[in-house]
């Protein structure tokens, strides 16, 4: 017994008619009918009484019809479902996002696929760079986008989706820096901000620092970039911070150094072990661009 014969049987026991059958079918009303021989043969029964009246179910046909509708139905829906995912009528994706990657980039690219794709449902996971890449390795999220530097293995890798730059800066109180050009050990003798220990951005100071053989010494940790700019407008000290982030404001100064402004890159991460649903491969194409 075949699919199509199982899908024939139940048109024609749905609408009580071989002519309706193969209407529907793009078949012809003799092979229709033959079929249904074929069916009834192979099961040993009489599924279908034929009269002029019309057709009706035998007991064992009603029996049969009750399995195969649910079967054919459910088939239909998968197919309906694939298809609308397809158009993006439907689809849901999950993303781990680091605070300064969203705010930096992803805002943007999100309200863009949404005004493309209202229908698609998007869950956005506030991490870490760190905690965002254990989420993708642990299936949590389809995709990250993070901040680097970031360390990955294998099967997750990254494309470069950004670059931004970060800049030194100081509340009033620091205001008389922002006449002087400052290398990286004078940096170090003033109160620094900066993100806590589990972050890449921490990572990537340390590093700054280290290669330069200065100790790196932190002042005030932070859970969250947005954290950042209201402690040094409050003088509790300076620290490095996204250009793109810092509107004009008469209480924040750059401070300028010998060095030079850092810059990273906002990446998207993937895991290349596990297959990707049309929703996000649709929108992984639509932040790549």
């Amino acid at each position: 017994m075949t699919l199509d014969y199982y899908r024939i049987f139940y048109y024609v026991a749905k609408y009580k008619s071989f002519s309706k059958a193969a209407k529907i079918l793009h078949n012809n009303q003799p092979n229709i009918s033959r079929t249904m021989n074929n069916i009834e043969s192979e099961f040993g029964c009489k599924l279908l009484v034929r009269s002029h009246s019309g057709i009706t179910l035998t007991p064992e046909g009603e029996q049969l019809y009750e399995h195969v509708a649910i079967a054919i139905e459910q088939l239909y829906q998968g197919e309906s479902e694939i298809l609308s995912n397809k158009t993006l009528e439907h689809g849901h994706i999950s993303i781990g996002v680091s605070e300064t990657a969203l705010n930096i980039f992803l805002l943007s690219k999100l309200e863009q696929f949404h005004k493309a794709y209202p229908q698609v449902k998007i869950k956005l996971s506030n991490h870490s760079s760190i905690q965002a890449v254990d989420a993708l390795e642990k299936g949590i999220v389809d995709i990250a986008v993070v901040t680097s530097p970031i360390n990955i293995k294998k099967p997750l890798h990254t494309t470069s989706l950004y670059c931004f730059e970060e800049i030194l800066i100081g509340g009033k109180e620091y205001e008389n820096l922002s006449n002087e050009i400052l290398d990286i050990q004078q940096i170090s003798n003033y109160p620094f901000i900066t993100l806590g220990k589990n972050t890449s951005t921490y990572t990537y100071y340390s590093n700054l620092f280290l290669n330069q053989k200065i100790p790196f010494h932190t002042d005030l940790e932070v859970a969250t970039a947005d954290q950042i700019l209201p402690l040094v407008k409050h003088n509790l000290g300076i620290g490095f911070y996204p250009k793109e982030l810092i509107s004009k404001d008469s209480d924040i100064f750059e401070i300028h150094t010998n060095i030079k402004n850092p810059e990273r890159d906002i990446l998207l991460v993937q895991d290349a072990s596990r297959a990707t649903n049309i929703a996000t491969q649709k929108f992984i194409d639509t932040i790549s661009l």
